[in-house]
Formats: C-alpha cells, sequence, structure tokens
C-alpha cells in the first residue's frame, strides 16, 4: 500500500505520524511510504534519514492527499486537510470527534474511513493508542502547573515541593487513569502533598501499591469536592470518557473557592474540558485568568515535546498500521474487535456511538460498516 505521512500544520504541534524506523518497516513489508519535506524536522528527524529509510520526500501536502491510500497524522485533520481527503481514503490518526461537529461533519462529507488512535482499545477495555500520549500529558500537566505558579506567570507564587520552613503544594488529580498516574509519579516526586480522587475503588487501591503513602487517595462519591478544589495550589484535570466529550467537574461556581493565582491544568480539553471555565489553548499563548485562576488549557500538550511524544506514539500506533497495510482495513478490521473500535466515521456513516449520539446521526454498527 502507499502510506502517506504528511506534515502536522495544527499550531505548535511538532510530532509527526511516523519515525524513521517505522518507514523502514513499513517499506521491509513491501510498502511505499511517502513524507512531506520536513515533516519531521521540528521532531528532531531529516529528510535524509526518511530516504535512507526508504521513503519518497514529497514537497507539497496535496500530492500525499492525492497519491496516499493510507494518511497517518497525528492530530486530527486541519479544515484544509478535510478538503484533501478523497473518498475511500483511510485516515488515521487521533480524531477527538465528539468536541469537534465541524470536522466530524466534514469527514462524513469526504466517504473516506477514519480510524482514531483513541478509541481503539485492548482486551481489559484500555486504550493502548492513547495511552502514550496520556502518559506524556500527564507528566507534562505537573511540569507545566509547576511553571504557571510561579509568581511571574501570574501563579501563587508557590513551589511544589516546598522547601525547609515553606510547605509543599497541594495538588489535586481528577481522575486516576493514566494520565492521573502518571501526573502523581510527576508531582510525588517533585514531593508535593498529592490527592487522587477517582469513581473506581478498585483503581485508587492500585495506585496506592504504586504510590504508597505518597498520595490521598478519594473515592469521588465519599468526598466534598468542593474542600478539595478550595485547598487546592494546582489541580490537574485528566478524567476520560472514552471517545465522549468530558464530564464538566469543575464548574464556574466552584472558581470563586479557589485560592488567588491557583493554577488548572485541564488535560481533558481535547474531549471538551472537565472545567466549565476551559478553553483550548496553543503552545505559544497557554494560559489565561478567570477569577484569579490561572488556566492552562493547551490541546496539543505532547506536541511540546515532539521527539519523545513521536517515539511513543510509534511504538504503539506501528503494529496496527502494519496490520492495516498488509491485510487492508476490512480484513484487519474485522478479525480484531479492538481495533475495530477505532473506527469512527466509514464512508458517510458514523460508526462509533458516542460520536453519533451527540451530534444526532444514526449510529451504524462498525462491524456491519465495514462489509460493504
Amino acid at each position: 500500500m502507499r502510506i502517506g505521512v504528511p506534515k502536522e500544520i495544527k499550531p505548535q504541534e511538532n510530532r509527526i505520524g511516523l519515525t524513521p524506523e517505522s518507514v523502514k518497516t513499513l517499506v521491509s513489508e513491501g510498502h511505499e511510504v511517502l513524507v512531506e519535506n520536513n515533516g519531521g524536522f521540528e521532531a528532531g528527524f531529516e529528510n535524509d534519514q526518511y530516504i535512507k529509510a526508504g521513503a519518497k520526500i514529497v514537497q507539497k501536502a496535496n500530492d500525499i492527499f492525492n497519491d496516499a491510500e493510507i494518511i497517518v497524522k497525528v492530530k486530527e485533520p486541519q479544515k484544509v486537510e478535510v478538503d484533501m481527503i478523497r473518498e475511500n481514503q483511510i485516515v488515521y490518526t487521533y480524531l477527538h470527534l465528539a468536541a469537534a461537529k465541524e470536522l466530524t461533519e466534514g469527514l462524513i462529507k469526504s466517504k473516506s474511513i477514519n480510524i482514531a488512535y483513541e478509541t481503539v482499545t485492548d482486551d481489559n477495555g484500555r486504550l493502548p493508542l492513547l495511552a502514550p500520549m496520556s502518559a506524556v500529558a500527564g507528566r507534562m500537566s505537573v511540569q507545566a502547573g509547576a511553571h504557571c505558579l510561579e509568581k511571574n506567570q501570574k501563579g501563587r507564587g508557590v513551589l511544589l515541593g516546598g522547601a525547609p520552613g515553606g510547605e509543599p503544594a497541594n495538588v489535586l488529580i481528577l481522575g486516576g487513569g493514566v494520565v492521573g498516574e502518571n501526573a502523581a509519579t510527576i508531582a510525588t516526586g517533585m514531593q508535593a502533598k498529592v490527592h487522587i480522587v477517582d469513581k473506581s475503588e478498585a483503581r485508587l487501591k492500585k495506585l496506592v501499591e504504586i504510590f504508597g503513602d505518597k498520595i490521598i487517595p478519594k473515592q469521588s462519591h465519599k468526598i466534598e469536592l468542593n474542600k478539595l478544589v478550595a485547598e487546592a495550589d494546582l489541580l490537574v484535570g485528566g478524567v476520560l470518557i472514552p471517545g465522549a466529550e468530558a464530564p464538566k467537574l469543575i464548574t464556574k461556581d466552584m472558581l470563586k473557592l479557589m485560592k488567588r493565582g491557583s493554577v488548572i491544568v485541564d488535560v481533558a480539553i481535547d474531549q471538551g474540558g472537565c472545567v466549565e471555565t476551559s478553553k483550548p489553548t496553543t503552545h505559544e499563548d497557554p494560559t489565561y485568568i478567570v477569577d484569579d485562576v490561572v488556566h492552562y488549557c493547551v490541546a496539543n500538550m505532547p506536541g511540546g515535546v515532539p521527539r519523545t511524544s513521536t517515539y511513543a506514539l510509534n511504538q504503539a500506533t506501528l503494529p496496527y498500521l502494519v496490520r492495516l497495510a498488509n491485510k487492508g482495513y476490512q480484513k484487519a478490521l474485522s478479525e480484531d474487535k479492538n481495533f475495530l473500535a477505532g473506527l469512527n466515521v466509514h464512508k458517510g456513516m458514523v460508526t462509533y456511538k458516542a460520536v453519533a449520539d451527540v451530534f444526532g446521526h444514526n449510529f451504524v454498527d462498525p462491524g456491519e460498516a465495514v462489509k460493504h
């Protein structure tokens, strides 16, 4: 198959869909790979490395979209890219459609085949292609939050780990999944006081096994969230409902309880955010203030560390891509229900229920859709 890798064009998105090593694997399987000129430059990958791996360098994205059977990206297609997607073309990338009506409508209209990294599952119901970027975003959330707490960033002027004679900061992590666990890894490493809230008692027990007494676990239905919010110096929003819009756990009224100069990092912003006052920001202009609370809501946080992120992403996504290219999408998806769960829009049909529900489209079972 002919696989195309365009340069990412979302602001400050410096990752790329494939590393040179991944290209080499695909070429060794008999596939042709087209990479846009300097597509990997910001992640530290040169054209020469891609050529050496067997790729062909293409000057314009338009030529890639015209020629490739599979488009491999990182972020959701931007409007100019949606306009280039062809009927029956396979698009393999993060989509986050539940928070993107215009994109959803554009993909339906294109009659393309769209597989979202973030809704592919495994046998335990986890999200293996979302996990690596959730891990990076979770780690970055505390790093970014600690920086935002500095006074010159309009924060409280608090050092996350405290100092002799100075108390450590209170970190409140909402959600004990991959984001929450990785946020806790950095926050406990920086010696902050860390509360983690999750609805699952079993998950909280697992986190205690990992972190011991370095965290204070709280089951969501047994706590007074307002009290924890009022005490927090840094709040990390890491809740996720797979493929659906994030629930708004922090309301605008709750912000009034928070300390002046405290910080919210809403990692769930890709799925609409779990804070009512969240709106997407960029690495170039990452924060804004509402009711004296600093909001950091960068929608592509892992794009800030593109080299680490691209390697981590490819480790997860490449085996599925090899199957997709070797077998064709119908066979690859129909013989693996977990991979099939990644199919969101297929030839004008919405095949992911949460997306169909939020936008009022008919839901078509993905197993039935791929037969056509």
